[in-house]
């Protein structure tokens, strides 16, 4: 491998199969492979350019004839909490959030297998093993963080944070101009608590609070029930061919 291979990224596209969002349809890839000899400028430029990140590896949809897929992020000076989402960081009082290093605990896996085993029993992850939770957690070559979530508990005395009960994890890439929510999940016993949102909503604070102006959620799909909650946060922008734009 010549040194403008190693520093320059090589992409492929992979075979066509089923479309886990939009039934009847198949969908490909394009992808690359994340490494440490790629600079981190370059890296940056992919994740802030559509491009999501799985373990090391960089990937968009290449879809023929289907743009569905569409990246979008969160304008955050300009994010509008209304009186819902004004309900749901109450209800998130509870809580306390401690942003840790991507280090994969069976803490995790355990809240991790809950969430999937009763959500997504039938999606593309629930074959996961421990390892794989791992590698999913600690195999990055960028700025990565965890942010767990535990309720505090009524006692004021009990100041072992260690031991309250963990709720919800949320992993992120640290990027240049924001923040990117790679993947969160909760316990699904307390869903009635909006944690999906109140994570959105903690990071986009967050965000703010490193003078960042955007917080990425990834792909919103057109025609994906799954995908509708994204719509709720605005101003947001998407990705477009003619670049960013806000919506």
């Amino acid at each position: 491998m010549t040194e403008q291979q190693k520093h320059f990224p090589e992409f492929y596209v992979t075979a066509p199969q089923p479309c886990p969002y939009l039934a009847g349809r198949q969908e490909r890839k394009l992808f690359t492979h994340l490494t440490h000899e790629k600079p981190a400028s370059v890296i940056d430029n992919l994740l802030r350019g559509g491009f999501r990140r799985s373990q090391n590896i960089a990937y968009m949809p290449y879809c023929e004839g289907c743009q569905a897929c569409v990246s979008i992020r969160l304008v955050i000076d300009e994010l509008h909490i209304g009186r819902s989402m004004r309900r749901t960081l109450e209800k998130g009082r509870c809580l306390d959030a401690k942003r840790v290093p991507p280090e994969p605990t069976s803490e995790q896996f355990a809240l991790f297998r809950h969430y999937i085993d009763t959500r997504h029993s039938d999606g593309g992850m629930a074959d996961m093993t421990v390892l794989d939770y791992a590698m999913m957690v600690e195999d990055s070559v960028i700025n990565t963080f965890v942010t767990e979530y535990r309720r505090k508990p009524e006692d004021p005395l009990d100041t072992d944070v260690e031991s309250w009960p963990l709720v919800a994890v949320a992993l992120c890439d640290l990027l240049s101009d924001g923040i990117s929510m790679v993947y969160s999940f909760y316990d699904p016993d307390i869903a009635h608590s909006s944690l999906g949102t109140y994570m959105i909503l903690e990071h986009a604070e967050y965000t703010r609070s490193l003078g960042l102006p955007y917080l990425y959620l990834g792909y919103w799909i057109d025609g994906s029930p799954k995908m509708n909650y994204k719509m709720r946060f605005q101003p947001q922008e998407r990705l477009g061919p003619n670049g960013w734009v806000r919506v």
